[in-house]
């Protein structure tokens, strides 16, 4: 390949701007951020220009911490205090500067003409008003509309986005649906308005790998039908394939290369962008020893909900069985995946295993021990052993903590080293271990991209050595390159230390890498299990099929 100049890949204005007919939506120049950090100043955005033209789709890829985010929530004037925008930068929407807005014209536009769907839904959704009031209210602050018509908006914004059951869905809290319906509800209040622009940040996450179809091709039948234009931001290049039009791969803050999304699958020219498009999970599971015994068991476990339908003075309650009497093995040194669509139960089953969530029935060994009977402080000796990493990061990490007294405060809690330097020690091991660097200690969460959150969140497990681990969701947030780091860290550790992983999860492609055995869920009950290569290759069921169908190739 001739030598390729990488200076010429990212000019300030597109490639195909010749082409182009009209003005663009959103034309940013010089977009620089700032932020004040503890040991100084980070450069987040450096030198930053990019166009969108109305009813496009533009992509902005790159890994965790390169500066995608921090892009999106500029242009929304959603930046901490902490930040700084550079005095050059320039946005403008529809022709007009938006960082020169006052806090009123900004908060006119946001969520009414511009909109964004965030990529942790349970930090951006409020935990103590109900999924309808949300919604509604998103509506009636930017519409004239009586409740009565906003209701109705929000039950039909709430089918367009598949939401099983909207009528109760309605009078339920954030806490009470599953990670990929909360991730449909942020998508129907963002839609709420009809924008002009969508900012999509990893608007397909937490979704299984059909519905992430369904939403694709509802966002754009949205802008055919109003001629809205999406910035989408996002690790997963199958989908940038698929639903984008123009392509902007950023690292470490920069702009490295951007072209027509064909030009820049077809001949990538810069290093970083060849690295991003050869980064899919690979390989597979290393071989388990013979005859493993048995570190948790679940016979006949069943769980269910009670869900409030009807109104405020006649509510009416139903049964909602979340895992149906199922069981299960899992192996020391074993990898079993747990994979369905989003509300299949997984996590619910997965929670229940380890005591998260009271069982209805059933029985639950970890080592041999029964232990769904057992109380709080009777678990107490049994946690170190047993540890958990969530899917939504954010809402894991205490905001009020420092990275070094969140992965530290397990290590006293379970009185692990003796002196505090000898837990610090264990404190930035975990840190190496988890792909970071050990000078973050002081940093916060917020001061992180979701991809380092969730290696965060994996530091905190493994340090504590345990012998089991439920990972739940662990590389949803994660980009392709981060996620292949956490599949050989995972293996490793697993090699070094014999650890167990239940591994839940939708991104099949990650299963196959990491899992020795996969057990297929839908609607609560157990529709396929054996090894992991047997049923992605030879399904059995026609719904593991659609589910393998979809994972590897995006439906158009």
């Amino acid at each position: 390949m001739a030598l390729v100049d990488i200076s010429t890949l990212a000019p300030e204005q597109r490639h195909d701007h010749a082409a182009a007919t009209g003005t663009p939506i959103i034309d940013a120049r010089h977009v620089g951020v700032k932020f004040k950090v503890e040991n100084g100043i980070v450069d987040a955005v450096k030198d930053v220009s990019f166009q969108l033209y109305r009813g496009e789709t533009i992509a902005v890829v790159g890994e965790s911490g390169s500066g995608k985010s921090v892009t999106a929530r500029t242009i929304m004037g959603l930046l901490t205090k902490r930040a700084t925008v550079s005095d050059r930068a320039s946005i403008d929407y529809d022709g007009k500067n938006v960082l020169t807005f006052s806090d009123r014209q900004r908060r006119a536009l946001r969520g009414n003409r511009i909109s964004m769907i965030f990529q942790e839904p349970m930090s951006s959704l409020n935990p103590v008003y109900t999924i309808g009031a949300q919604i509604i209210e998103a509506i009636r602050v930017h519409q004239k509309m009586s409740r009565k018509q906003a209701t109705e908006r929000t039950l039909e914004l709430l089918r367009q986005v598949q939401i099983p059951d909207p009528e109760a869905r309605l009078n339920q809290y954030p806490h009470q649906l599953s990670g990929g319906q909360r991730q449909r509800i942020m998508i129907a209040m963002a839609l709420a308005n009809s924008p002009d622009v969508l900012i999509a940040d990893e608007p397909t996450t937490a979704l299984d790998v059909t519905v992430q179809a369904q939403i694709l091709n509802l966002i754009r039948d949205l802008q055919k039908t109003i001629g809205m234009a999406v910035i989408l931001i996002t690790h997963d290049l199958t989908v940038v394939r698929q639903f984008s039009d123009y392509v902007y791969v950023m690292q470490n803050g920069e702009v490295k290369e951007h072209n027509t999304t064909q030009a820049l699958f077809q001949e990538p020219r810069h290093p970083y962008t060849r690295h991003l498009l050869n980064s899919e999970p690979t390989g597979m599971a290393n071989p388990m020893p013979v005859d493993s015994a048995a570190i948790l068991e679940g016979r006949d476990v069943r769980v269910s909900f009670m869900l409030k339908h009807g109104g405020f003075f006649k509510p009416q309650l139903k049964e909602l069985v979340a895992v149906d009497s199922l069981s299960i093995k899992l192996h020391r040194h074993e990898t079993l995946g747990l994979v369905g669509e989003s509300g299949s139960g997984k996590t619910t089953f997965g929670q229940a295993l380890v005591k998260l969530l009271m069982v209805d029935s059933g029985e639950i060994l970890f080592d041999g021990q029964s232990i769904e009977k057992k109380s709080r402080d009777e678990m107490r000796p049994l946690r170190s052993r047993m540890q958990v990493v969530f899917q939504d990061p954010f809402s894991s990490l205490n905001p009020r903590m420092s990275v070094g007294q969140i992965i530290e405060e397990g290590l006293i809690v379970n009185r692990l080293g003796a002196t505090r330097n000898e837990r610090l020690e264990r404190v930035k091991d975990a840190l190496n271990s988890a792909g970071l660097p050990n000078n973050i200690l002081s940093r916060f969460p917020h001061e992180f991209s979701g991809g380092q959150r969730q290696r965060i969140a994996i530091a905190r497990a493994v340090a504590l050595e345990p012998e089991f681990i439920l990972l739940d969701e662990p590389t949803s947030a994660l980009d392709l390159s981060v996620q292949a780091q956490i599949i050989e860290l995972l293996r490793k550790l697993q090699d070094e230390k014999g650890l167990s992983y239940l591994f839940i999860s939708h991104d099949l492609k990650v299963v196959r890498a990491l899992c020795h055995r996969v057990v297929v869920m839908q609607h609560g009950k157990i529709v396929e299990e054996g090894p992991v290569e047997d049923v992605l290759t030879h399904p059995k069921t026609a719904y593991t099929e659609r589910l393998v169908r979809a994972a590897f190739e995006v439906a158009a």
